[in-house]
């Protein structure tokens, strides 16, 4: 039996207006991080519609959910579809999940056809892929992949001062077993991925779907300069250890250092902290965060070598020191022409428009991509907001997105 894209939109609406109460912040947005209770009720309702749709469903020791499909020759490179179901704070409903129901969507629609996959059909909603928490990214994709261990979950904490370690233990995972997540090299034979497009093209475009290229490299830096706490008053500006003075400097020249690149290369200073943080205070220490993103691995390493120099330069002037820790270093990915080209095709059979486009986000696919034929598609996001609570995309457009994937994912599972 094959279902109508208005039955389509019909069961992707209710499902993700189902999942819309798993937040700690109800009424303003989405907050999911991973391993609360918010992520453990969003899993347990992932795993119950993956049951209903007859897929075999298991929890790995990474907190991924996964469902298969199964093929008839199972030893097979599968053909794998998600995205995550964790979320960072006040964000939006859309992020990530869609993506996770689009894929059990693509199961449904398979079955529904009476498809006879040759190999597995694997559906994932991926843990912790925002780094809102700890300050990463990409666990859950990270440790399928095996670039993930115990002692990384010993390395990265929460502003609690909870490691990744902890909160596993506390959601009832094992991280000593970390490893177990991996697979094996070669059984994952394409990965496919949609998404809203989380920036405005689509959406001031009039455009149904985006059809991407590829996924910016991303280096993330928790930054620490250390000064001395002095009298605000009675303390001479040349006699002064301010960390604040050293840091603003620098962190004031990161913006424009991306501008000059002037080919879509970015970079934030998401998080400042001052301590003792008291007005009447010098303060002895500032922490802030970078984040540098680009489809030109150079220009990431150029704006980081640039903080460095800075860096050095400010805090040697009255003789402080400075941390700077990488959280997070993942190169850029082209993903597969096979596979956009085949969209391409689809999507001009069906009528929908569309167009080729670049990720600034980062993805589960930008992990997956390095090792593994990846494709992603756009769906629009009202305005372009996303990780805000008004982030919005309609229902219908999910269905397109799905069915294009369902027919795609469907070419690979014949083979």
């Amino acid at each position: 039996m094959r279902m109508g894209i208005e039955d389509v939109t019909g069961r992707i609406a209710r499902d993700l207006e189902h999942l819309k109460q798993y937040t700690a912040t109800p009424g303003n947005g989405c907050t999911r991080l991973p391993f609360t209770k918010e992520a453990r009720e969003a899993v347990n309702y992932l795993k119950e519609l993956m049951e209903e749709a007859g897929l075999e469903v298991t929890e790995d020791a990474a907190g991924n959910v996964i469902g298969v499909l199964k093929g008839e020759n199972p030893d097979e490179p599968c053909v794998m579809m998600g995205s995550h179901y964790d979320s960072v704070v006040n964000g939006g409903d859309y992020d990530g999940i869609a993506g996770v129901i689009c894929a059990i969507e693509v199961a449904r629609l398979l079955k529904e056809e009476g498809v006879t996959p040759k190999r597995n059909f694997v559906v994932v909603g991926f843990c912790d892929e925002e780094g809102m928490r700890f300050g990463t990214g990409y666990f859950g994709s990270g440790a399928m992949l095996g670039h993930r261990d115990v002692e990384y979950t010993k390395k990265f904490a929460d502003t609690d001062g909870v490691t990744i370690y902890e909160a596993m233990k506390g959601y009832g995972l094992d991280p000593e077993k970390i490893g177990e997540a991996a697979w094996k090299k070669g059984s994952i034979g394409h990965f496919l991925e949609a998404h809203i497009e989380q920036g405005p093209v689509l959406d001031a475009e009039g455009t149904e779907l985006g059809l991407v290229e590829g996924i910016v490299g991303i280096q993330r830096y928790m930054v620490t300069v250390h000064g001395r706490a002095d009298h605000a008053g009675t303390t001479p500006m040349d006699m002064r250890m301010d960390a604040v003075d050293a840091a603003t400097k620098v962190i004031s020249k990161i913006a424009d250092w991306a501008r000059e690149k002037a080919d879509g290369t970015v970079s934030t200073v998401g998080y400042i902290n001052t301590v003792p943080g008291g007005m009447n205070i010098v303060a002895e220490k500032v922490e802030f965060t970078v984040d540098i993103r680009s489809m030109n691995n150079d220009n990431i390493n150029d704006i980081t070598n640039r903080i460095r120099k800075a860096l050095d330069k400010e805090v040697a002037e009255y003789g402080g020191s400075y941390e700077m820790d990488n959280k997070l270093t993942i190169t850029p990915v082209h993903l597969s022409e096979e596979m956009l080209d085949f969209m391409e095709e689809d999507c001009k059979a069906k009528g929908y428009s569309y167009r080729r486009m670049p990720s600034g986000a980062g993805h589960d696919s930008l992990e997956i991509g390095q090792v593994i034929p990846t494709v992603m598609i756009f769906t629009p996001s009202k305005d372009g907001r996303s990780h805000c609570p008004v982030e919005f995309t309609k229902y219908s457009e999910f269905a397109k997105a799905a069915t294009i994937m369902k027919d795609l994912a469907k070419n690979y599972l014949e083979k």
